[in-house]
């Protein structure tokens, strides 16, 4: 009875914090001009940065090297580049990184400063899982700890493929940190149930500091800004704790993902929307970062600056945005982010998640995504 009954106060609590923290909206809402008279925080010292994805502009219709090109004239001394393992080794021990090599020297020569994700499984970028079809041809088992033990093929091949990609790498002046793995604990989104092992994660920063012993290892994590995906998050990966906790463990910089705003369900065109970012509660989060953190250097390597829906819409329908992110949440999840952190000094750098979207937008008509990032590059 006493277990039945915690198990009721939990469930009804739980539905408490959904019902505080839901919104019922339709998903496209009227474009308005807030972004131009938001506020923008100051920054300080914080770096400003962007993520390249090659794969997400394809989607959306564009060249990435043309994405790539834009990408490298704009106001964002940092970016994000991923070495993703089915592009790079499209068949068993044929490895082809001219387009790495290329993004990586236009890079330098742009006087840009990169972060390297090295994978080798996770890396960012949807669908994340990047391994080659020849190692994994069937997936990997659902509701299962991928370790070194249970996958030992696998692990020497990940450990090989990082060894590989840092010591190509390593004299680029460039690159100054590698990413090992992409929230490299957590399981890969709500389309699968297994997870990486702390000591399959281990063994590659393990690699990466041997094979470059003078650079950092950042591990990044997502934070759930929102109380109920917090609770489901913590159910996932119970037993040894997620990415943040492994960053902890293993990493020399801790990288934070953040999505304030996002969808949970949709039924023709009204969506269920969770907003914890607007939540008191949500300032409990600094306690958990600097936790997270350890002493350790804090960046976000993932500031959410693009709709996150229930389900694929066109980048642009007219004089309209989704309600999950409109232009002025560019900014407000920039703020929100370093209130949330502690302040400016409390983040070394901001990488704004969604570039590609802001230039689809901006190809249909709408540049006020771009526009708004511009105002924190100026402004900040």
């Amino acid at each position: 009875m006493k277990f039945a009954s915690a198990t009721a106060l939990a469930g009804g609590a739980g539905a408490l914090l959904f019902v505080s923290e839901g919104r019922l909206r339709r998903a496209q809402q009227p474009s308005s001009d807030r972004w131009q008279r938001v506020p923008v925080r100051s920054r300080g010292r914080c770096e400003l940065g962007l993520s390249f994805r090659p794969l997400q502009a394809e989607a959306l219709g564009l060249s990435p090297e043309a994405v790539f090109d834009r990408l490298l004239q704009e106001p964002a001394p940092l970016i994000r580049l991923g070495a993703y393992w089915n592009r790079i080794e499209t068949k068993p021990g044929i490895i082809e990184p001219a387009e790495l090599d290329a993004r990586l020297e236009r890079a330098a020569a742009a006087g840009k400063r990169v972060i390297l994700a090295v994978g080798a499984v996770k890396t960012f970028g949807y669908p994340e899982l990047h391994l080659p079809s020849h190692l994994a041809p069937r997936g990997l088992p659902e509701g299962t700890l991928i370790s070194p033990t249970s996958h030992p093929e696998l692990a020497a091949a990940a450990q090989h493929f990082v060894a590989w990609v840092v010591d190509r790498y390593r004299s680029n002046p460039a690159v100054i940190a590698w990413q090992v793995e992409n929230e490299a604990l957590d399981p890969l989104g709500v389309e699968h149930s297994w997870r990486l092992s702390l000591d399959f994660v281990a063994a590659e920063a393990e690699t990466v500091r041997r094979v470059d012993p003078g650079r950092p290892v950042l591990m990044s994590g997502f934070v759930p800004l929102s109380a109920p995906v917090r609770l489901s998050q913590w159910w996932r990966t119970r037993g040894q704790g997620d990415s943040l906790a492994g960053a902890r463990a293993l990493a020399d910089q801790v990288g934070l993902d953040l999505y304030p705003r996002h969808a949970v369900a949709a039924v023709g065109d009204w969506t269920i929307y969770l907003d914890g970012g607007s939540m008191p509660w949500s300032r409990l989060g600094r306690r958990r970062l600097n936790a997270a953190a350890g002493g350790r250097p804090v960046l976000v390597t993932e500031g959410q600056a693009e709709p996150w829906e229930a389900v694929t819409v066109p980048p642009s329908r007219g004089a309209r945005v989704p309600f999950s992110c409109p232009p002025e949440r560019v900014i407000l999840n920039y703020n929100l982010a370093l209130r949330v952190a502690g302040g400016a000094r409390a983040l070394s750098a901001y990488l704004f998640w969604g570039f590609e979207y802001w230039l689809r937008r901006e190809a249909d008509g709408d540049p006020s995504y771009l526009e708004a990032f511009h105002r924190v590059a100026s402004q900040s």
